[in-house]
């Protein structure tokens, strides 16, 4: 790892802002095409997590902490602060909630999380990677729904196969030949499916036994393996049997990690065995290079112009030296591009911060987010709750069709941890038992366990479509301990959303009752994303999948970046990651995120190599930031 010191006067090829997944993959490529590049990666995090040691210490603090949440193993950071669960309330109407990390001016709640520490939110996300749809592609075209995006699914397909090598999935590609996903003749996934569990397979029995006729159309469902980015058993046959070897390590001090999933149900926050990949891997090997440098403790604070050609000239950052103390010097990385490669609102943040909203306005604009719909209850026998990852097998019919002309559609994940994400099981089950049913001694854990081992929960993940009005801002008067301003999130969900929630759970008490199941679901007024549609209350929860916030295209005037995720304005900067997205469809955005990285990487090694990219002069600055209507 570098130091300021080591950093000050140098010119590098590349800049990075970010260690996630698509900073990550990027500079990662960039060494394998160009063997002369120097590279420079600024990272938020504290930095200590490329060790064994470090990520114990993750794995410690995850165990002794009473509320488990997305971010619990990772501390408190003041100087790179996220958004936690605890943040999140009921807004009322016209009012701001300043009190978390992410300003909130809804009307509804922007809730879900990320994490700045080094591989970003890889550190605690599920690790489910399915490709998206070809309709994906195509939704303004199609359904007069969002947005549709500067190429095709094919065109993408030969990096979705590069992605999934380096994020080493695991899936079968019969299993995922649906609703138009195609592969290449021959390919093979890089490891064998994660096998079902006993409660996906219980599941199947009831849902694959006869049609369902749901809102006036047939449909006839299928319980299919999720692709998944966890190390299971090598596959062989990949790469025209050659078979594939995981990089499980992230450190060559490092024996025992990367192993193969142990069926631990805690994947998201973190994996105990690492078999989950996550983005500290693919910034090893960069680092391992010997040609790229990488800063941790550095926010990023300012893009830097050339007002004259619009270049960037240098990022500004901030370097603190604790995290719980906002002491802090400031250094400036210079290059000849700069990559911004953080998250969606993280990326937003930082542009409109520098004063760089854009001739189109549409920085920080068309801001989403996945919502979730859960419905739960109690299988009539025991289901083996609490068993194997999160998730590992889901429903896929209705990902797509022709009624998303009228509501959104929706992936079905069949969650294997119980209750855990609906209601807090185990412990609130703990409470009822106790509690409600006053049971205690041999007839407590009878009743415990026969409880929570015949759970089953339902989670819909529903699309939003892009919608310019939902955004990122900042604003002068919310700033975080080193001074920097904090996002500001304007967030409303469109009824197209919300029906498709709603048809979920009609679905989910059809399912339900094929499979005998009796329903325990409850939607509360109490809950912040707890709302009425159609004379019916549903609780509805964000996921943590940011897209959108600079979002690409075919012109300037209408797209923040083009194809290649490089700035229309700014010729040597490229803002990537999910924030390029224009739609995000139903699937989880990291594989396709991962796979425009690769797609970016190429145009960027090509440009390097031709010298196509200018030095830009040192020293200019980018405007003063003002507030963001």
């Amino acid at each position: 790892m570098a130091e300021p010191g080591d950093i000050a006067g140098k010119e590098y090829d590349v800049v990075v802002i970010g260690s996630g997944v698509s900073g990550a993959i990027i500079v990662n490529e960039l060494t394998k095409m160009l063997k002369g590049i120097r590279a420079l990666v600024l990272d938020a995090g504290p930095g200590d997590d490329l060790t064994m040691g470090g990520y114990d210490s993750y794995m410690n603090r995850f165990y002794s902490a009473v509320f488990k949440g997305g971010n619990s193993p990772y501390g408190v950071n003041l100087n790179a602060s996220t958004p936690v669960e605890t943040d999140f309330r009921p807004l009322q109407y016209g009012q701001t909630d300043a009190s978390g990390y992410v300003v909130q001016r809804g009307p509804v709640v922007l809730d879900g999380t990320y994490t700045r520490v080094t591989g970003g939110t890889t550190l605690h996300w599920q690790g489910n990677i399915p490709r998206m749809l070809p309709e994906d592609f195509e939704m303004r075209s199609r359904y007069g729904r969002g947005a549709d995006w500067p190429f095709r699914y094919s065109d993408l397909m030969p990096y979705y196969d590069r992605a999934e090598c380096e994020l080493g999935a695991s899936a079968d590609v019969a299993e995922q030949e649906y609703h138009g996903v195609a592969f290449r003749p021959g390919y093979e996934f890089p490891m064998r499916k994660m096998p079902a569990t006993y409660l996906d397979r219980i599941v199947a029995e009831g849902v694959e036994a006869s049609s369902f006729v749901l809102d006036g159309a047939v449909y006839d469902l299928k319980v299919r393996g999720i692709p998944q980015a966890r190390n299971g058993i090598p596959n062989p046959a990949y790469d025209g049997g050659a078979g594939y070897e995981p990089f499980g390590s992230v450190s060559a001090h490092q024996d025992e990690t990367g192993m193969r999933c142990q069926g631990n149900t805690n994947c998201t926050p973190i994996c105990p065995a690492q078999a989950k990949y996550d983005a500290r891997r693919t910034m090893w090997k960069a680092m391992a290079s010997g040609r790229v440098d990488f800063l941790p403790r550095a926010v990023a604070s300012r893009v830097q112009i050339d007002a004259a050609t619009g270049c960037v000239t240098g990022i500004e950052f901030k370097r603190y030296e604790s995290p719980a103390a906002p002491a802090h010097t400031v250094g400036v990385a210079r290059g000849r591009v700069y990559i911004l490669a953080a998250n969606a609102i993280e990326n937003a943040r930082l542009m409109l911060a520098s004063g760089l909203s854009g001739k189109s306005g549409l920085v920080g604009r068309n801001l989403m987010n996945h919502v979730y719909l859960f419905a739960w209850g109690l299988m009539p026998r025991i289901a083996g709750a609490m068993r194997g990852t999160q998730g590992t097998s889901g429903i896929e019919e209705l990902r797509g069709g022709a009624f998303r002309k009228d509501r959104a559609a929706f992936h079905i994940d069949i969650i294997n941890n119980g209750w855990t994400y609906a209601t807090g099981a185990p412990y609130s089950d703990l409470e009822e038992v106790v509690d409600g049913l006053n049971k205690f001694g041999r007839s407590l854990r009878v009743s415990l366990t026969d409880r929570v081992a015949r759970q089953v929960l339902l989670a819909f993940m529903v699309d939003v479509p892009a919608d310019a009005n939902n955004r990122i801002t900042v604003d002068g008067r919310y700033v975080d301990a080193l001074g920097n301003w904090r996002p500001v999130a304007s967030y409303a969900l469109p009824d197209y959303s919300i029906a498709g929630a709603a048809f979920g759970r009609e679905v989910s008490r059809r399912l339900f009752q094929r499979l005998g199941v009796k329903d325990s679901t409850k939607y509360s007024p109490l809950d912040y994303g707890y709302m009425f549609f159609n004379g019916e209350g549903l609780t509805l929860n964000g996921g943590n999948h940011f897209s959108g916030t600079h979002m690409m295209g075919l012109s300037p005037g209408a797209s923040v970046v083009d194809a290649k995720q490089r700035s229309w304005e700014h010729r040597n900067l490229f803002l990537t990651g999910s924030g390029s997205m224009p739609s995000i469809g139903t699937s989880n955005p990291t594989l396709t995120l991962a796979a425009l990285g690769m797609m970016t990487a190429e145009e960027i090694a090509k440009e390097l190599a031709g010298s196509a990219i200018p030095v830009t002069s040192a020293g200019a600055r980018g405007t003063e930031p003002s507030e963001a209507s």
